[in-house]
């Protein structure tokens, strides 16, 4: 989470990445988003628009530019955090295009982000339930359900690709925050994914992953580490979220800090729930 932030971007233009398979990065960089969100266009002579990003002109503008007239089969959402979803709407004003993809969110339920919040008023036309697809230019593209970061995120396969929205990203680890965030389904996911045989995984922050495989097993073993971290603080004493962050994390950027509570937090709601600590208030101790 602690990357630095590179502003010098190709923003707003189209940017291919293999075929088939071409980009537009809008102009939202910050600490969680990394250069901005990538919104991705699957397909030729007719596409998919994949994470349509934020509502901001410019970026709307260039996804249409991008689509250049081309049948646009469905706009895809791999969840409803608003760097991702909230472009669905005003895309499919201007091309007619279904919003189709992850479910969304009673948002009464959820409680305060530390990243980012959900867009409330997504609402998709149909919802792809895992192993369930469309097919885009001849070729099928295939929702892959991954929760964890959100309890709706999806990723979608794509001639041997795999799109991986906030779920996997080189260049960070993903935030997992309660109540919405699970950290027993997001590691479930991971190893999902680890079974799998993608070729090359896509973010919607950051560059391509070359090797996925090799950085799901490392991310689950980052994962497994630092749940030992959390419980070998807990037992030095260390028994509220901000003093676990406080020695977990050393010297974190302080726009972080709320980010790195929320992960330690669902760590934590996590070993609880396996019997490994309790809680009574904001105090967690070891049984």
């Amino acid at each position: 989470m602690d990357a630095p932030i590179l502003t010098d971007q190709p923003y707003a233009l189209l940017d291919p990445v293999e075929p088939g398979i071409a980009r537009v990065l809008a102009r939202n960089p910050s600490a969680f988003t990394y250069t901005g969100t990538q919104s991705y266009l699957v397909g030729d002579a007719e596409v998919a628009v994949i994470d349509p990003g934020p509502a901001e002109a410019e970026h709307v503008a260039a996804l249409v530019a991008a689509v250049g007239g081309r049948p646009v089969v469905a706009i895809v959402c791999t969840h409803t955090h608003r760097d991702h979803s909230p472009a669905a709407r005003p895309l499919a004003q201007a091309t007619g295009a279904p919003i189709i993809g992850c479910a969304p969110l009673a948002l009464d339920e959820v409680g305060p982000r530390a990243d980012v919040s959900f867009d409330g008023d997504y609402v998709p036309d149909r919802v792809l339930s895992d192993g369930e697809g469309i097919v885009v230019d001849g070729h099928e593209l295939t929702a892959v359900a991954t929760p964890g970061h959100t309890s709706n995120h999806l990723c979608y396969a794509y001639r041997g690709a795999l799109l991986t929205g906030d779920h996997v990203m080189g260049w960070s680890t993903t935030v997992v925050v309660p109540p919405d965030g699970d950290m027993a389904d997001y590691m479930a996911s991971l190893d999902k994914l680890r079974g799998r045989e993608d070729r090359i995984y896509y973010p919607a922050h950051g560059p391509a992953v070359i090797k996925p495989q090799q950085l799901v097993r490392g991310m689950i073993g980052h994962r497994m580490q630092r749940e030992r971290q959390i419980l070998r603080l807990v037992g030095e004493g260390r028994e509220t979220v901000a003093a676990i962050v406080t020695g977990a994390y050393p010297g974190l950027d302080q726009r972080l800090v709320p980010a790195a509570g929320g992960t330690v937090l669902a760590h934590l709601v996590d070993l609880e729930r396996r019997g490994i600590v309790r809680t009574s208030g904001e105090t967690w101790t070891r049984l």
